[in-house]
């Protein structure tokens, strides 16, 4: 996925995260996460950043995230959002996961 502008996805309310991803050129996937759980669930959050950056295939880009105390599916589905924001994509692909 090609990232051509600023997306990003989210609130600052309880219990959500708000994503902001910028396209970079190099230096790989940064993550940058404020939370006030980051003691204890700072590292699962940055892996399911991550983790969903590399399924849409991507290679460079700062992922700032602001996180309110939101469960993993909601960290996916705002990176989710905001990657496709920022690739200024509409072509979505829906998913049904079988194994939830």
């Amino acid at each position: 996925m090609k990232l051509i502008t600023t997306g990003s996805a989210g609130t600052m309310e309880s219990n959500d995260i708000m994503i902001t991803v910028e396209p970079t050129d190099e230096g790989g996937v940064q993550v940058e996460l404020t939370s006030s759980v980051y003691q204890q669930f700072g590292k699962q959050i940055i892996a399911v950043i991550r983790e969903t950056a590399a399924a849409y295939g991507v290679e460079n880009a700062l992922i700032t995230a602001v996180d309110k105390g939101a469960l993993d599916c909601t960290v996916r589905a705002r990176v989710s959002t905001a990657l496709m924001r920022a690739a200024d994509c509409r072509d979505y692909v829906w998913e049904v996961r079988q194994d939830v």
